[in-house]
């Protein structure tokens, strides 16, 4: 009885479509989890945005304020500036789910360490027993969410996947989960993107895996966290509406959508319906234009192209949202046309990648740490992308350089990216990686001169000083480098979703044949 156990759960594995895997697989998994685990532990002992920094700190004490915020005054009055919540120190600038992250989290922190959350007398609190705390906040959000979200996509991912699927699996889950730009962002700097990125990766999982409800609740979640998280919308709305169209009752069909995401925002948004005024204060706080077009040294559009044309001074704001909007919208049409025409799994990734490369490229008020968005679909391409893949990453890092050295993360950073560059060559996977033996001479010339020039770059910026004549040249010089790089991988993956749509219709004919 055992054997033929065995026997049905090895052919399960490697079947099409289920979910039970082997006891290898199991335990690979397990120890990659363990191992990703302790080295955002790791990363965690070193210091974080704006530490020491007073008067307004960084990004670490305004997670913390917001928990201070939420646990301490009414949800109604979370987004409203008052007496007790002075909005132009940290105010809450996201949407409604981050602050229930916030309240959870400062309930935890108010549990164990009242002062770390104390209305005003904890501002720029700093204790070694908060630091922990706060910490261990990111940790336990990454391993609930990100971690259960990356696991459930691979599972699915290679379902009807034979030959080395289970080594393949492994590969591609270490590459998800050991990410050095999410590690240095949110365990190092001191974000939460790990949520929003991993409703995001639970939402591909569920379309994958054809439970299209589920993808729409998960990623109105992810939205209601983060708004960057629009940078994916067009994908997920192009797809699921090119399937819908193809369903036997396509009305039914976006109605029932429609309705889970509208009950969805409703669900999530119900303390500040009760009046217009408070919707548009919880708006208002969500899109910062009196900020401008950009800040610090971004590589996208805007912020490198300032270098000739100056943004700010030539065109008022109002001018300036409308060239964003119009140029983002040019951008994401290509990969929205494709889908809704031609919808498919891998055509689905290719949109989310060229469409939160657009936001990235030339919407308003871009991060640096945005990059993490394209990146996302990026790492789920691993098998299908592996050089666009390890080119993205590489120049990710490049471009969140000078902000990870501000944060005092050289160490971590140069670790992270040797822990990365080992497990993509990994021994065994090369198959993974055939197409990179294709590229041409001058292909590899190029190549090979880019990255020198970044490692030179990153010498440069660590031990020389900038002319007094231009302070932020070594910002600029990487900015405009990681631009190019990010310019380059968004015309080949618009292409190449393109050439991937031709090669269905081929497919299509010859069976009509």
């Amino acid at each position: 009885m055992e054997t033929k156990k065995s026997k049905k759960s090895t052919k399960d594995s490697n079947g099409d479509g289920c979910w039970l895997l082997s006891g290898s697989t199991h335990l690979a998994f397990g120890c990659i989890a363990v191992f990703a685990l302790l080295v955002r532990v790791i990363v965690s002992l070193n210091s974080y945005s704006g530490a020491g920094d007073a008067p307004k700190y960084g990004d670490y004490e305004a997670q913390r304020h917001w928990m201070e915020i939420t646990l301490n005054i009414p949800a109604k009055k979370w987004y409203q500036s008052s007496t007790v919540n002075d909005l132009t120190y940290w105010g809450l600038d996201y949407p409604p789910l981050t602050a229930y992250q916030s309240y959870a989290h400062a309930l935890f922190l108010h549990y164990f360490h009242p002062d770390s959350v104390a209305l005003f007398t904890s501002r720029g609190h700093e204790s070694p027993k908060g630091k922990l705390l706060m910490r261990w906040t990111v940790l336990s959000s990454d391993v609930l969410i990100f971690f259960a979200a990356a696991i459930y996509f691979v599972i699915v991912y290679y379902a009807n996947r034979g030959k080395n699927k289970q080594q393949h699996m492994a590969w591609h889950l270490a590459l998800i989960l050991l990410g050095p730009c999410l590690i240095l962002i949110d365990h190092g700097h001191f974000q939460y993107n790990c949520i929003s990125l991993g409703l995001t990766i639970g939402a591909v999982a569920a379309i994958l895996s054809k439970n299209e409800l589920v993808a729409c609740v998960l990623f109105s979640l992810a939205l209601n966290h983060k708004q960057m998280s629009a940078y994916f919308a067009p994908a997920f709305f192009s797809h699921l509406f090119g399937k819908c169209l193809r369903h036997r009752n396509p009305l039914l069909r976006v109605l029932q959508l429609g309705l889970a995401v509208v009950g969805t925002f409703i669900l999530i948004w119900w303390p500040y319906l009760y009046s217009v005024d408070a919707v548009k204060e919880v708006l208002s706080r969500l899109a910062p234009f009196e900020r401008g077009i950009y800040e610090d040294y971004v590589a996208n559009f805007w912020c490198t192209t300032s270098v000739l044309i100056k943004w700010k001074r030539l065109f008022p704001t109002p001018s300036l949202r409308l060239f964003s909007l119009s140029a983002t919208l040019l951008g994401v049409l290509p990969s929205m046309v494709q889908q809704i025409k031609t919808p498919s799994v891998l055509g689905f990734l290719y949109a989310l990648l060229n469409g939160s490369l657009s936001f990235y490229l030339f919407s308003f008020q871009v991060h640096e740490k945005s990059i993490l968005l394209p990146l996302l679909p990026a790492t789920l391409l691993a098998l299908e992308e592996p050089l666009l893949f390890r080119w993205l990453t590489y120049f990710a890092l490049l471009s969140m350089f000078p902000l990870l050295c501000r944060d005092r993360l050289i160490l971590p950073y140069v670790t992270l990216l040797i822990l990365f560059v080992l497990i993509y060559y990994i021994p065994g996977i090369r198959s993974t990686k055939k197409r990179e033996s294709s590229s041409t001479g001058l292909k590899k010339l190029v190549m090979i001169l880019v990255l020198l020039c970044s490692f030179f770059l990153h010498i440069v910026y660590v031990t020389l000083r900038p002319p007094q004549k231009y302070p932020f040249l070594f910002e600029a010089v990487i900015m405009l480098l990681s631009c190019s790089q990010f310019v380059t991988i968004a015309v080949y993956s618009n292409l190449k979703q393109w050439m991937l749509e031709s090669s269905i219709w081929m497919e299509k004919e010859k069976k009509v044949q």
